[in-house]
């Protein structure tokens, strides 16, 4: 059992919770809970940590994997340390990421698709959202630049309920080169804009759609909305102006 808050592995655990710049270096990230140990890919795990508590009452498909994958017990005092959240699950794992090619994922859009494009996301929140509200819409890709939050940020990671482990991100550092060539593969784009042109439910989209977000704050650049085949409205009520950047990705992408 690790006890101590000085152990090297549980140090370099609470660095990958808060540096962005390790989990680069490293190529590795956390997740916590039982969800997301449960629902983390087998050949992903690089190391498994839990606390005698958690052990007595874990459920028997957490057991197996436990069993399957072997794991570290700590103390309750060091698992604390090596936690991102105030209630801690017993249970952590530190998983390798995966490396994600862009020439491979650009061959892999066949006669249809399915793509949320993100410029500047900045709240992990938002972020974490998006990826879950893409599973669960049929969103196969998700293509952010790289001023969008960090995939493996702690808050991300939660916030994608698993569908972290389902659906592929890719970051890009020109996110306008992307759009031209995603273009000229047949893609429509759409953007989600103030200055919408058409209703979001008055369009008939194609077999090849990609939503366009903007940040939380700014929205899209004018290079971005330029290089939209379409600005797309969400009609509003009262005096609300906008929607949460997360929330109109969704009603977009349930839309088709």
């Amino acid at each position: 059992m690790i006890s101590s808050n000085s152990n090297p592995r549980v140090k370099e655990i609470a660095g990958l919770n808060t540096s962005s710049k390790l989990r680069r270096e490293k190529k590795l990230f956390v997740t916590e809970g039982e969800k997301m140990f449960i629902e983390a890919p087998k050949e992903l795990i690089e190391e498994v940590y839990v606390t005698e508590d958690y052990l007595k009452d874990c459920p028997l498909e957490a057991k197996k994997k436990l069993e399957e994958k072997g794991f570290e017990t700590v103390s309750e005092g060091v698992f604390n340390k090596m936690s991102d959240t105030k209630t801690p699950q017993g249970v952590l794992c530190v998983l390798r990421q995966e490396d994600k090619r862009e020439e491979e994922i650009l061959e892999g859009i066949g006669e249809e698709a399915r793509i949320l494009l993100l410029e500047g996301i900045q709240d992990p929140g938002n972020l974490g959202t998006m990826i879950r509200s893409c599973e669960g819409a049929g969103f196969e890709l998700v293509i952010a630049d790289n001023k969008t939050a960090d995939l493996y940020n702690p808050k991300v990671v939660r916030a994608t309920m698993g569908s972290i482990f389902r659906v592929k991100v890719l970051y890009c550092e020109e996110l306008l080169k992307m759009i031209d060539k995603l273009k000229e593969k047949e893609v429509r784009v759409y953007a989600a804009h103030l200055k919408g042109e058409i209703s979001y439910r008055d369009e008939d989209y194609g077999k090849k759609t990609a939503f366009l977000i903007g940040n939380e704050g700014k929205g899209l650049s004018p290079e971005a909305t330029a290089r939209a085949d379409k600005l797309l409205k969400i009609p509003m009520k009262g005096r609300v102006e906008s929607l949460n950047a997360a929330v109109a990705a969704a009603i977009l992408m349930y839309n088709l």
